[in-house]
């Protein structure tokens, strides 16, 4: 979005008619549009409009109702940090005695927002003019937040009212860097994103700066950051939701709750806690299964988060069990146990995947279809698909097609 288009969403014109759109739908759109041309709206207005509508709807995901009043781009969005997290962010910061957060990068302002909801002045800095234009809307109503509009590098380091040693006022710093890559779009137009800390906006050697002058200092990396580039000191905590994962956060000074990599899970379930698994609560890389499980005995899946922060080792410690091979993150254990961090299955069959083997085993057993998970493999699961000849009349059969050792293994399941 350029700023012409932001500013002309925030017109006197471009408010109302967006406040007196309909819910958005898809299949009516386009119809809609037609309308509101041929009732003399001008066509840039009815786009900006019908596209900020289309985003609404989908934001209510991450912000919820709050989502109803706020404006938009398509890549702020994707890097908008759910209404959850950000809550998570700023009680992080809270807690930490801060009062003023600088808020470097600070997109469309979900993170600002949270931190001032929770009585901090906010100080948010945005490069782009037309998303500092959204951010300062959709900030609007927190009059403890200051929105400016430059590089991160350029307002670095505040100025005498921001300073570290501003008396009374304790001095924290949030920075969510840009991972996409400018000029390079996918096939929805969205900028393509990049998972290496070299490609970052701010550059990591500036988040890493900032952290030195800030002790209390976070930042919102790619779930993909490599362990070996963690800061000694810190916390790396990786967050997931309904098995995705959400965020790394990279955490400094008096922002650490438990050095090294953690992993959160959030549960669905109203009022339940949080599930941290961290590394005191692995026994390191932990064993390896010899071979393949045999029927009866019990696969647990991992959740993401888990995996991501490398903490298989707690789902060995968990179940006195072992991990089929090293990175796949399947473990087999012979009793069952309740893990909130992972799913459990029963091992009904397990085999070396060989096509021909295996598709007699169906048939014999009367199997249809698949629903297939994978892991550790690099294999085409429709092409197997197809390999197997199976004619989609018979029964259903969740499968897990990973490693076990050295060697491709084919697991039937079922969830218990």
């Amino acid at each position: 979005m350029d700023l012409a288009t932001a500013r002309l969403l925030l017109s006197n014109e471009g408010r109302a008619l967006l406040d007196a759109l309909p819910p958005y739908q898809e299949g009516a759109a386009l119809r809609l549009g037609e309308d509101l041309r041929a009732a003399g709206y001008d066509a840039a207005l009815v786009a900006a409009v019908l596209t900020q509508s289309r985003l609404r709807a989908r934001a209510r995901r991450k912000l919820g109702e709050f989502a109803d009043g706020m404006l938009f781009t398509p890549d702020g969005l994707e890097q908008a940090t759910r209404l959850e997290l950000a809550a998570r962010h700023a009680h992080r910061f809270r807690a930490a005695g801060l009062a003023h957060v600088l808020d470097l990068g600070c997109g469309l302002g979900a993170d600002a927002m949270a931190l001032a909801g929770l009585g901090m002045a906010v100080t948010a800095v945005e490069a782009d003019p037309a998303v500092a234009t959204l951010a300062e809307h959709n900030l609007r109503h927190f009059p403890s937040v200051r929105v400016q509009h430059a590089r991160a590098e350029d307002a670095w380091p505040p100025g005498p009212q921001g300073s570290p040693g501003s008396p009374g006022r304790p001095l924290g710093a949030w920075l969510d860097p840009a991972r996409r890559t400018p000029g390079l779009t996918d096939a929805a137009g969205r900028t393509r994103r990049t998972h290496s800390l070299a490609g970052l906006s701010p550059s990591w050697d500036f988040v890493q700066q900032v952290a030195a002058d800030v002790p209390a200092t976070g930042a919102k990396l790619s779930p993909a950051l490599a362990h070996s580039a963690i800061p000694a000191g810190t916390e790396a905590t990786w967050t997931s939701r309904e098995g995705e994962v959400l965020e790394c956060a990279l955490w400094w000074g008096p922002l650490v709750r438990t050095p090294g990599r953690v992993a959160c899970v959030i549960r669905d379930a109203p009022g339940s806690p949080d599930v941290l698994v961290t590394e005191a609560d692995s026994d390191g890389l932990g064993p390896v299964a010899a071979g393949l499980p045999s029927a009866g005995e019990f696969l647990y899946e991992p959740d993401r988060a888990v995996l991501r922060a490398g903490l298989v080792g707690a789902l060995t410690a968990a179940t006195g069990g072992a991990e089929l091979s090293h990175g796949v993150g399947y473990v087999v254990a012979p009793t069952a146990v309740v893990v909130p961090f992972a799913r459990r299955y029963v091992v009904t069959e397990a085999m070396p995947l060989q096509v021909k083997a295996v598709r007699a085993w169906l048939r014999a057993q009367g199997v249809g279809r698949l629903t297939i998970k994978k892991r550790g493999l690099d294999l085409d699961a429709d092409q197997l698909r197809r390999q197997l000849r199976l004619d989609g009349r018979g029964d259903e059969l969740t499968v897990v097609l990973t490693r076990a050792g050295v060697r491709p293994a084919f697991l039937a399941v079922e969830p218990v």
